[in-house]
């Protein structure tokens, strides 16, 4: 039987105190406080709000757990946004909603910064099992989508970089049991001929610097793949492809049926951006449907999962969402 694990690809709302306390501290825009280098207070709150978003998961039953993304409020440009390579100039809108990010502007080498493994450093002191830990990276393609080059001069030079970074930063992780590489990008802005190709092998890059034994999900959002970019990604060497099938699911269906697919994927069955809060059972009944309508596939695992990162939510809402999602994994061991 498929292996269903309850999993989210984290980028989380803040919770309401922690929204509160840190706007008293600094009294200006949550922006300004995520430079890299937080004073004392700035850092305790943090690190309260961590422990709090880990014991929610963990009491929610999710399979796997995040660290939660707290310090991204750029979302997923943060890795960049923080480096000391990289300026942040204007404002400017992610994606295509009201959401806003800092424009990271790189003007110098991308070398070796950490701040993602220190955080999980963090987490991992704070969870059960060290087999539940998930860490979670911006993928290469979507990071070099939302940053401008001042330094390297050339598209494909800046794209092996920010894989070459990701890397990097990847190969300083503590074990974890899955990462997530984040990829709206190939929905929103998808590579062009001959682009795509080396989308895939930047994706390659990222997830070969992860250890053997962690399982790596590119996980895409926001809509469908075009068939010619879904058909070189999964050319890379990575464990389980992301779907949203809240957004698109025929596209996506036809997608895994035409051409085929991972040996395990993620299904984006719960919206991560509308506060209807789905029930456990709905969740298990779209996971039957997906196993259902895709007769040729045996998946060795599907991973159950919001579609997009969490941060858009209500923190009441994003809780229930979580527990939703762990509730129905059960529902489906029970079944078995």
């Amino acid at each position: 039987m498929t292996e269903r694990i309850a999993t989210t690809p984290g980028v989380y709302p803040l919770p309401d105190w922690a929204k509160g306390d840190l706007a008293d501290l600094k009294g200006h825009q949550k922006h300004d406080l995520v430079d890299g280098d937080e004073g004392e207070e700035t850092t305790a709150v943090y690190e309260e709000a961590r422990a709090e978003v880990l014991d929610r998961q963990q009491n929610a039953g999710l399979d796997r757990v995040v660290e939660g993304q707290l310090r991204w409020d750029d979302m997923l440009a943060h890795p960049l946004a923080v480096h000391d390579s990289v300026e942040t100039r204007g404002i400017v809108r992610y994606y295509d909603n009201n959401n806003f990010y800092r424009e990271p502007v790189v003007t110098g080498d991308l070398a070796f910064d950490g701040d993602v493994a220190t955080e999980l450093d963090a987490a991992s002191e704070l969870v059960d099992d060290a087999d539940e830990l998930q860490a979670v990276v911006p993928g290469p393609y979507s990071l070099a989508d939302l940053a401008t080059d001042e330094y390297y001069g050339d598209d494909d030079a800046f794209l092996d970089a920010i894989a070459e970074f990701l890397a990097g930063e990847v190969e300083a992780f503590p074990e974890v049991e899955t990462l997530f590489v984040l990829e709206p990008s190939l929905v929103e802005n998808p590579p062009a001929d001959g682009e795509d190709e080396r989308a895939s092998e930047a994706i390659d890059t990222v997830a070969s610097a992860a250890v053997a034994e962690t399982d790596v999900v590119v996980h895409t959002y926001w809509g469908a793949l075009d068939e010619k970019v879904h058909a070189h990604l999964l050319d890379a060497d990575f464990d389980a492809l992301g779907y949203d099938f809240v957004a698109n699911h025929e596209d996506n269906l036809y997608n895994i049926n035409e051409y085929g697919t991972k040996e395990s994927i993620a299904a984006g069955v719960v919206d991560g951006q509308n506060t209807l809060v789905e029930d456990a059972g709905q969740i298990a009944e779209r996971a039957d449907w997906l196993e259902e309508n895709t007769p040729a596939a045996d998946f060795e695992s599907i991973y159950l999962t919001t579609n997009t990162e969490l941060f858009y939510l209500p923190y009441s809402t994003f809780e229930q969402k979580l527990a939703a999602l762990g509730e129905a994994t059960e529902i489906a061991e029970v079944k078995a």
